[in-house]
């Protein structure tokens, strides 16, 4: 006896694609976007510009959704012989292809739609952003640093929030997306780690696959040291007050634990690292330059 399709079906397909695309990872990058757009409305006239700051989280949730999308469906015969990624979706037959590639159609329309809401320069820079998001999952075919082209893709998100308040380019806003772009290109380095067995054997490429577990980690602290200068820098660069300052010790905090936590021969706390301790330090980081933009006199 067959059954037909019931309603409840579509629900559990848009949850699997959610899974897919690991959509409450954005955490990891939304705080720092929102630091870029509230100094840029800082400078501009002192007040929170709502519709602006929705527009800059659709752009930043589906040019995200997007390139999480394409890296699963262009990874996945790679995923398949993984075993830690065996069981994602796209291989496990929970999400197809095809509902993939039309989710990751639907969410980069959503993302160019949103920029050409904002401003002509947005939507003109819009396309350029697209290009790193697909190129990354290619990355490990061709280098032993897609990392970098990662890192080079996160770099984008305060970049194009602080374009989106002001509609001109802002040198701070660079030094604010390098910091990120490092930020998260360091702790990549980490997280493939977990991997080297399976890349060694599969021809995949990465930092921890050709030098090394130890070296991945000595640049990923090199990472954070570079990250946390940068930070030092843009908080100088903006003329920050007490309480961003007081988030950079947070910072540094947290980057000293996180490196303290895994070891070449112990990745068992890697998760801890990763997930737990990286989302803390961009929630801490918004909190704190929220709460000094706000005591310096931006207005809701």
């Amino acid at each position: 006896m067959t059954t037909a399709a019931v309603p409840g079906a579509r629900p559990g397909r848009t949850k699997a694609f959610l899974r897919l695309v690991m959509i409450e990872h954005s955490v990891f990058a939304l705080p720092f976007a929102y630091i870029a757009s509230l100094t840029a409305m800082f400078r501009l006239d002192g007040e929170i510009h709502w519709w602006t700051l929705f527009l800059v989280t659709v752009c930043m949730v589906g040019l995200r959704t997007f390139a999480m999308a394409c890296n699963r469906i262009i990874d996945r015969e790679i995923d398949a012989r993984n075993p830690r990624t065996a069981n994602r979706e796209l291989v496990t037959g929970a999400v197809s292809v095809r509902s993939a590639w039309t989710g990751a159609g639907i969410a980069v329309v959503v993302f160019l739609g949103a920029a050409a809401l904002l401003n002509p320069l947005c939507l003109a820079l819009a396309p350029l952003a697209v290009i790193p998001m697909v190129v990354y999952p290619y990355g490990k075919r061709f280098t032993n640093f897609p990392h970098a082209i990662l890192g080079l893709a996160q770099a984008i998100g305060p970049i194009g929030a602080w374009l989106a308040v002001s509609g001109e380019w802002s040198w701070d806003a660079v030094i604010l997306g390098l910091a990120v772009g490092i930020w998260i290109g360091g702790f990549d380095l980490i997280f493939a780690c977990q991997d080297v067995q399976a890349d060694r054997a599969h021809g995949v490429m990465s930092v921890p696959a050709r030098f090394g577990i130890p070296a991945a980690l000595w640049g990923a602290r090199a990472s954070a040291v570079v990250t946390t200068g940068l930070l030092v820098w843009y908080a100088l660069a903006t003329d920050a007050g007490v309480f961003f300052w007081a988030g950079l010790v947070i910072v540094a905090a947290a980057f000293c634990y996180e490196h303290s936590i895994v070891k070449p021969h112990d990745l068992s706390r890697l998760n801890r690292a990763f997930f737990t301790t990286n989302g803390f330090i961009g929630i801490s980081l918004f909190l704190c330059a929220l709460l000094d933009l706000l005591v310096r006199g931006l207005t809701p």
